[in-house]
């Protein structure tokens, strides 16, 4: 269930406004300064040790006490800092004149500024990929599995602190640290000859942590696919019970929106190890990600090393090979160092018949008559213009192609005129056939069972028609001069009722 969006969650903030306010110098020295005496524990302040303090840094030229009231009261407006009345003794007119006031960070403001020294600690992404928050995430499930129904009081929440801290932890560090791998900053780096050096130790870094996930992440995967929807609920309400048992100063969040925070926090711990219908688990993608960051990293590798070894001179190589080639007499020894040294030349493959004199097996391709192919260039010059050639004649191809059809088209009418003769005829009772007869008939075969009506209709007419056999177990051997076939004892006949004289 996602959490419910209010107006007061949509409303200016105003905290915000000496970031990029006129005079921005002034109220951020000023905040830094009150944030540094928060951290030592000092809450109220003065404005003339706040003036003081700021004076000290010498980063404000010609800055006056004048000027660090007005920047306190800018600040109070804008609900940075709190007011209250100094009832201390004056020591001087001008202090007892003035209004005497002390000064405190709100709550806000402490957040602000937290958030902004994070900020320029950042030096990249960051991150880190750690399987020790697996662990603890393991640990964690298993106590709720085995061990919720009898928690004490108080071991719920600290149970569920430890659980989502080490899951934001280790989702936080592990997407900061891919994203790192893919920064602008990364490819350059990537670039250089230094990251030779590095590569072993970064490979081996992602590839621990794979391992990790493997071994853990999965295991966390059933162990959140055993808890059932009730022992989730026992459990988050003794979660609720431990937190509303704390003593609040300060009004702050009811039940009911708690509660609505720990079920999104639960079904954003079971959505990123175990996923839904709709989408993969995001460890599923974070071990992808990993293994493409592996990947990327090696590649980066290989193109190093092979610049590295393309700037190298071979000619002293080549020179003392060119001596080895000199002093070989027999050519067969040569073809053997070229073998060593170059290894299989890049195939070219060419479209075209090959022509064969022979099948035999045990004949080199050396042997063989070469096959000659026009090869057109595929340079981008342009040819100068040639004269113009004229319109090739295949009359004489046509016609020898022409006859092998009309040859083919007769051994065709006779073998049907044969089979009519014969009647219906099955497979057992066929004789022994001619090699061409043979593949004509599996011909047919094949025609007829692909036929809903198992038949055809030759182009003179003749309609071939199969019949199957009763008994699925009834076969024959068809027996032609190039072998025998072992096949289902199908019925064939031919008749010419539909045959057609033109």
């Amino acid at each position: 269930m996602e959490p419910i969006i209010t107006l007061s969650g949509l409303r200016a903030v105003p905290e915000l406004a000496y970031l990029t306010a006129t005079n921005v110098s002034r109220y951020r020295a000023v905040m830094k300064f009150c944030y540094r005496e928060y951290q030592r524990l000092k809450y109220w302040l003065r404005p003339e040790e706040i003036y003081e303090g700021v004076k000290a840094w010498d980063v404000l030229e010609g800055y006056t006490l004048e000027q660090c009231m007005s920047d306190l009261e800018s600040l109070k407006v804008w609900g940075n800092l709190a007011s209250r009345h100094d009832g201390g003794r004056a020591l001087s007119v001008e202090e007892y004149m003035r209004k005497k006031s002390q000064y405190m960070l709100t709550q806000y403001a402490i957040e602000i500024e937290r958030m902004l020294e994070t900020l320029e600690q950042i030096k990249g992404y960051g991150g880190s990929l750690e399987t020790t928050y697996f662990d603890t995430i393991t640990e964690c499930i298993h106590d709720i599995r085995l061990r919720s129904l009898e928690f004490e009081a108080g071991e719920a929440l600290r149970n569920w602190e430890k659980l989502y801290e080490a899951f934001k932890t280790m989702h936080e560090n592990a997407a900061d640290f891919i994203a790192s791998i893919h920064s602008i900053q990364a490819e350059e780096m990537m670039a250089t000859e230094g990251f030779l050096m590095l590569k072993d130790n970064l490979v081996n870094y992602l590839q621990h942590f794979v391992k990790g996930l493997q071994r853990s992440a999965y295991r966390i995967e059933g162990q959140l696919q055993q808890i059932s929807d009730g022992l989730k609920e026992t459990y988050l309400e003794k979660v609720l019970a431990d937190e509303m048992a704390k003593p609040r100063l300060e009004e702050g969040k009811s039940a009911e929106e708690l509660l609505l925070e720990y079920n999104q926090g639960w079904a954003n711990l079971k959505r990123w190890f175990v996923g839904d219908a709709l989408e993969l688990s995001e460890l599923t993608l974070l071990e992808r990600a990993t293994k493409d960051a592996i990947a990327k990293v090696v590649r980066s590798a290989v193109r190093l090393q092979e610049r590295r070894r393309g700037g190298l001179s071979r000619r002293h190589d080549l020179e003392e090979l060119g001596r080895r080639f000199a002093q070989i007499e027999s050519l067969d020894d040569a073809h053997k160092l070229a073998a060593y040294s170059f290894g299989l030349f890049a195939t070219r493959h060419f479209q075209g018949h090959d022509e064969k004199n022979t099948e035999r097996a045990d004949v080199s391709s050396w042997d063989e008559p070469a096959n000659l192919r026009n090869i057109r260039s595929r340079s981008r010059k342009r040819l100068s213009r040639s004269s113009a050639e004229p319109v090739r004649s295949y009359a004489d191809k046509r016609e020898v192609f022409r006859e092998q059809l009309l040859k083919q088209l007769e051994e065709e009418r006779e073998f049907i005129e044969v089979m009519r003769n014969r009647g219906k005829v099955r497979i057992a009772d066929m004789p022994v056939m001619r090699r061409k007869e043979r593949m004509r008939l599996l011909q047919w075969i094949g025609r007829c069972t692909a036929a809903a009506s198992r038949s055809f209709v030759t182009a003179d007419g003749y309609r071939i028609k199969l019949e199957f056999p009763d008994d699925d177990e009834d076969v024959a051997v068809l027996r032609s001069d190039d072998g025998d076939l072992t096949m289902r004892n199908y019925l064939l006949e031919v008749t010419e009722g539909e045959r057609s004289y033109g």
